[in-house]
């Protein structure tokens, strides 16, 4: 019993040991001294920093801001006053132009449409590239005057000719279309018919001085007939008679002489007289008749039209722009950087993405400043009431802006589709006009903002990539890459090609480079 006892008690010391050893040795590894300390907080040896050659597909963008917003904006005002109401209230006549109904924000405006009224008189929609710039009525020719009969005629009401004279059927044509649209054709004002009436009795006053004269011609022509009579019989008698009576009949041949000059300049003048009014009176009724004032109609270059904002109220004169109209259709209206500009042609696709993620595709359509000058920025305002040339319209501008366009694209000398920096340095930002064949959800969200991306290129398939930095170009121009292989660094020559996103692609020209490869992008 003593022994078994004796060997438990060595065991425990044992144990003891071998604990105290443990907790020695444990202490040991934890406890270092300064020196350790500092040595461990040294960074380690420098080395390259590479990443991994990468085989994949690249697609280069272009990636801007752009604002939704309707095509071509004009300016909208009138050519002059409306008419002046009914015929036998003359208190229209000079009478001070107010808006009795202002147009509508928003309001899409087709041929024939009542764009506002004013003084209680409409403002009308016709399409056509001659502006409206004077009133037209009986007897008034020109381009204008056929660009009504056209618009009349395509709005169901026949003019009858369409030569560009307002004749009587162009006059019934208007009646007939004003009277659809609920009003009254402009006839002839109170000054108008005071006019007429006054030219009337000019020529029957001018027809009664003639007839007056005639009758005192013939009464004169008579009695001087009557006293040669006379004075022929009495010279039967002696010598000294007939002397005394030859010149008594000599003095009385002169005055009638003289009496027949003025007679016939007396008559020609009547005539002369009657002949003027005459001519006065037929000019006058030429124009008489029902006319369209020059502030009653609105020649646009295209319709139909949105009225995009509204600058008069109910009350207000209608002097100046009263308004602003569009185009039906959406464009998307961006700006890029100089640089990137250089890389974008016209009919490029573009995918606009809302606010809310929705996509939408369109297509560039304007770069640099054929975008700037046909865009929503406005024109100079002659085309906003149909100030155009005959011929001319959004078609036209639209053709004008794509030659101009495909101008900047064949520049191969980098600055291709932009306004052109001044100078070195990096080139401004350039404006981009995007068409948006279906606007989608861009429906409704004018002046919205939207992301603009532009595909520029693609690989053709999946090509090796490097990052940006791991290109370095050696003395002679050439691209090269920095590969880690066999414990070094070695350089391969590499041909460069599409980069997107940070990365590019290579080619090897030198050497080999594969997928897996490190390449060097750092120290």
């Amino acid at each position: 019993m003593k022994r078994l006892g004796s060997r438990r008690q060595l065991g425990a010391l044992v144990g003891a040991v071998v604990l105290v050893g443990a907790g020695g040795w444990f202490a040991g590894t934890q406890v270092r001294s300064p020196a350790d300390a500092a040595a461990s907080r040294d960074a380690p040896k420098a080395g390259p920093v590479t990443v991994e050659v990468e085989r994949r597909s690249l697609t280069a963008t272009v990636v801007a801001t752009g604002t939704v917003a309707f095509t071509s904006p004009r300016p909208l005002s009138l050519a002059g006053s409306v008419g002046t109401g009914a015929v036998t209230s003359p208190a229209g006549e000079g009478a001070e132009q107010r808006v009795t109904k202002a147009p509508v924000a928003g309001t899409k405006v087709k041929e024939g449409d009542v764009l506002m009224t004013v003084n209680g008189r409409p403002v009308l929609a016709l399409a056509g590239p001659v502006p409206m710039y004077r009133a037209m009525g009986p007897g008034a020719t020109g381009d204008d005057v056929k660009q009504l009969q056209k618009a009349l005629r395509r709005l169901g009401f026949d003019p009858g000719s369409a030569g560009g004279t307002f004749g009587q059927g162009t006059a019934t044509a208007v009646t007939n279309w004003y009277r659809n649209k609920g009003y009254e054709a402009q006839q002839p004002s109170a000054e108008d018919q005071q006019q007429l009436g006054q030219l009337q009795q000019a020529v029957s006053s001018a027809q009664e001085a003639l007839l007056t004269t005639r009758s005192g011609s013939a009464g004169d022509g008579a009695d001087t007939g009557d006293g040669s009579g006379t004075g022929a019989g009495s010279g039967s008698g002696g010598k000294a008679s007939t002397g005394t009576e030859t010149g008594s009949g000599t003095r009385t041949d002169a005055q009638s002489s003289t009496d027949r000059q003025v007679q016939e300049i007396q008559l020609r003048s009547a005539q002369r007289s009657l002949d003027m009014a005459n001519s006065a009176l037929s000019s006058f009724q030429a124009t008489y008749g029902t006319k369209v004032p020059a502030g009653e109609v609105v020649f646009f270059p295209e319709l139909p039209v949105r009225l995009d904002k509204v600058t008069v109220k109910t009350g207000d004169a209608p002097s100046g722009p009263v308004g602003t109209v569009t185009g039906s259709e959406l464009l998307v209206e961006a700006a890029v950087p100089g640089e990137d500009a250089e890389l974008l042609r016209r009919g490029m696709p573009v995918e606009v993405t809302t606010t809310g993620g929705e996509k939408v595709k369109g297509k560039v359509e304007a770069i640099g400043s054929a975008a700037a000058s046909s865009g929503t920025t406005g024109g100079d305002g002659e085309a906003a009431t149909g100030a155009a040339s005959e011929g001319s319209g959004t078609g036209a501008a639209d053709a004008s802006d794509g030659a101009a366009a495909d101008a900047n694209a064949a520049d191969t000398s980098g600055t291709s589709g932009t306004d052109g920096a001044a100078g070195a340095g990096t080139p401004g930002p350039v404006q981009l006009r995007i068409s948006i064949p279906d606007p989608g959800p861009l429906a409704g969200q004018a002046e919205a903002s939207v992301k603009v991306t532009i595909g520029v290129g693609a690989s053709d398939g999946k090509v090796l990539t490097v990052p940006l930095a791991a290109i370095r170009t050696s003395a002679d121009g050439k691209a090269r890459v920095q590969v880690e292989r066999d414990g070094g660094v070695r350089d391969v020559s590499v041909t460069v090609g599409l980069s997107a996103a940070g990365l590019v692609e290579v080619k090897p020209a030198g050497g080999t480079l594969e997928q897996g490869d490190k390449v060097v992008v750092g120290k």
